[in-house]
């Protein structure tokens, strides 16, 4: 590990971050994914691994890992600094303490158990710094009968509601296709920790955040859940991933692929009639409103899905941008990272692994 001097890498100046340290306790995910952007925005990451078990579990991730060093694990760890700690001797307590002294933040990613038990709260280190803030992001929180459970994306996915709610009608029940409670978790707890840093350097004292996996989950059921704890709806799967109550704002297979297509106003319905010759379609009265193609969906779909087979992807993304209609095609990975918007942005890094050799990663 590089020296630990008050200033951070010499890289990091300069950026928002600079100057802020952060004790990471984190391991596989949404922990090191939440850090992952504080080190983008120039904060000094320590990570504190276990010797036991060679350390974070990201690091053995496979199909692309080649002793402790894996892709996986350079995703989300690139711009940190690590060191081998176990807090559970009286040494490591020691150095522990002595690094929360010149710190900011410690951050903490295990079971909702583990951070009484280790010393993470902030009661346990506000006489080393009364400033520091402590983060523990877990899988159920710290409190509640599931507190010491640990948990994992796809099981917090089952929890909340989340695979019965997505995929084709009939399907098994589906995750998403990433990790999305663990990603939108590690936003939050980043979101959690720089609150705090404002709230320490107005009142210059620290204190405890408790992020959880399922919290953020059902929390990013929004709109579904207050229809559901106000007026009992339950969803229901939509065939070709279908808004639950806009209609069109779905996908559509064309000649050669398929393409999505959001009408989110009243007034693009008229303007996709055009873009697709089937201007008349707008006099009708079972499609002149949402709530009228909402009661007559059937049909107004199987209209729309004879046009959009009739003809290729590119031939209807000309024609719907040109109308002004929010669109897009379905893209496999390779395709999206070819997309010259994609490209304009320049999104895409690279960086040389002394072990995995060239790496490039968002």
């Amino acid at each position: 590990m590089d020296r630990l001097d008050p200033a951070g890498p010499t890289a990091a100046r300069g950026r928002p971050l600079s100057g802020i340290r952060v004790l990471a306790l984190e391991q596989y995910g949404a922990g090191p994914w939440a850090t992952s952007h504080l080190a983008e925005l120039g904060a000094d990451i320590v990570k504190i691994e276990s010797p036991s078990g060679g350390g974070d579990s990201g690091r053995y991730v496979p199909p692309f890992q080649d002793g402790e060093h894996s892709l996986f694990f350079e995703t989300l760890n690139a711009g940190k600094r690590s060191i081998s700690l176990d807090l559970r001797h009286p040494r490591g307590r020691e150095v522990l303490e002595a690094l929360v002294a010149r710190s900011d933040a410690v951050f903490s990613n295990l079971r909702g158990d583990q951070p009484a038990r280790l010393g993470l709260r902030y009661a346990d280190l506000e006489a080393v710094n009364p400033r520091v803030v402590c983060v523990s992001l877990t899988g159920y929180g710290t409190t509640g009968p599931r507190a010491a459970e640990g948990a994992y994306d796809y099981v917090v996915q089952g929890y909340a509601g989340w695979m019965t709610m997505t995929g084709e009608p009939g399907a098994p029940p589906t995750r998403t296709g990433l990790s999305l409670v663990d990603l939108s978790a590690g936003f939050a707890a980043a979101t959690a920790l720089l609150s705090g840093l404002l709230a320490a350097g107005r009142t210059g004292r620290g204190g405890d955040y408790d992020v959880a996996l399922l919290d953020t989950a059902l929390a990013l059921e929004i709109y579904a859940a207050t229809w559901h704890l106000s007026r009992g709806w339950l969803p229901e799967r939509t065939r070709n991933s279908a808004h639950p109550s806009m209609v069109p704002f779905q996908n559509f297979a064309t000649a050669d692929g398929w393409i999505v297509v959001c009408v989110a106003k009243e007034s693009l319905f008229g303007r996709l009639c055009d873009a697709l010759g089937v201007p008349l379609l707008v006099a009708d009265e079972r499609f002149a409103t949402f709530a009228a193609r909402r009661r007559h969906r059937d049909e107004v779909l199987d209209i729309l899905e004879r046009r959009f087979a009739a003809d290729t992807t590119e031939h209807w993304l000309g024609e719907l941008r040109a109308g002004g209609i929010p669109c897009g095609p379905v893209n496999d990975l390779a395709a999206a990272f070819e997309d010259p918007q994609v490209k304009a942005r320049s999104v895409v890094v690279e960086t040389e692994h002394p072990v995995l050799g060239t790496v490039r990663r968002v």
